[in-house]
């Protein structure tokens, strides 16, 4: 059944998504303001955005993703005009000669939560509840779409200065990456896309369903649990036991006593060390990032992989944060939050799983690892 979505349910639906992007995704605080200040220029019955159901999507309805790529450490001092999105997706429709029906998120953490809502309440477009990784990657090619059939060229992509590109490699979806990453990175790190474009029946066949409603009731869940004086990791795990994502497993607790991080070849990269806060503990958990986080240690033994969550989290408030957002001295806890099942077969293993990473580790069920 659709929905409207508000500009009310905007701080739950950042929260929400910042926790399903894994560190990554870029930081959906900036999205969430620009969602705020399009809607707020609309008339006051006009405010709200519609989200469909995937399933019941018509067949032949024609959806174009919007998103954004680039580093997400860009983003904290590099703010998009707001308009680029829009720009990408009426650049992709004169390119194919075909107007979208809806737009879509390619991936659900993050700001990318957030860029097709911005799209939406410019241009009244309504917005598919579903999306093409369950979570965030660093890559375009890592989609379930990719996966299952659906490729992403043609790609369109605008810059903060209206410049807009169209890149079209056929069904070579890395290679579309490749020349993305590029274009992104001469327009100063960080760029505005359509691609995907798709049907109905292909968002159905692809996509991963309900992931917008299911970010907005994570953020809504750790915020009532505070309000309440509840344990926010409790309302997160019994959030997310009805879903796709049922199995939530807490990897380690401790103090960040290291971040290594930087930003190379259009990514934000490095890994951060989390020691125990017990007296006289000496455990460790080391997390590596590729824009996300990517692989969690505990004391060299393997606790969590990709495509699986790994979510960093405030101690006590259960409020995630990015990689970008990780400090000397942060007390956290660490979760492991698992994938859906169409994102762990062989197939999607090989787009999105540890040796797309240059991982050498293979990859073991969250719920599985030496962990439990």
């Amino acid at each position: 059944m659709s929905w409207t979505l508000t500009a009310a349910d905007l701080p739950d639906l950042a929260r929400g998504a910042t926790l399903l992007g894994t560190g990554g995704g870029g930081d959906p605080y900036i999205g969430q303001m620009l969602v705020a200040r399009v809607l707020s220029a609309k008339p006051e019955g006009e405010r709200g955005i519609t989200i469909l159901d995937p399933d019941e999507l018509a067949d032949d309805l024609f959806v174009i993703p919007t998103a954004q790529m680039g580093a997400p450490t860009v983003m904290i001092e590099k703010i998009p005009a707001g308009t680029e999105p829009t720009l990408a997706l009426r650049t992709l429709e004169e390119h194919l000669g075909r107007t979208a029906d809806a737009t879509m998120p390619i991936e659900c953490g993050g700001i990318n939560s957030m860029i097709p809502l911005i799209v939406a309440a410019e241009t009244g477009l309504p917005v598919v509840d579903a999306d093409g990784m369950g979570r965030a990657f660093p890559e375009l090619s890592m989609e379930t779409f990719a996966v299952y059939g659906v490729h992403g060229s043609p790609l369109a992509l605008a810059g903060e200065r209206g410049e807009t590109v169209v890149i079209d490699t056929g069904d070579d979806d890395r290679q579309m990456e490749w020349l993305a990453r590029g274009v992104t990175i001469r327009l100063g790190g960080v760029g505005h896309i359509a691609e995907y474009a798709m049907t109905g029946a292909d968002v159905k066949r692809t996509a991963v369903p309900r992931t917008l409603s299911m970010a907005l009731a994570l953020g809504r869940a750790i915020r009532e649990a505070r309000e309440q004086h509840r344990s926010p990791f409790e309302a997160i795990a019994h959030t997310l036991s009805a879903t796709l994502y049922s199995e939530v497993r807490e990897l380690f607790t401790g103090k960040v006593t290291d971040v290594e991080r930087r930003t190379t070849e259009g990514f934000a990269k490095g890994r951060a060390t989390i020691s125990s806060l017990d007296a006289g503990a000496t455990e460790t958990l080391e997390i590596r990032f590729q824009n996300e986080n990517l692989i969690a240690l505990r004391d060299g033994e393997l606790v969590a992989i990709v495509p699986d969550l790994i979510c960093v989290t405030d101690i006590e408030s259960g409020e995630p944060i990015t990689t970008e957002g990780l400090r000397y001295g942060q007390r956290v806890r660490v979760l492991g939050i698992s994938t859906p099942e169409m994102m762990r077969t062989p197939e999607a293993l090989a787009a999105f799983g540890p040796r797309a990473f240059g991982l050498t580790e293979e990859f073991v069920p969250v719920e599985t690892s030496a962990l439990v």
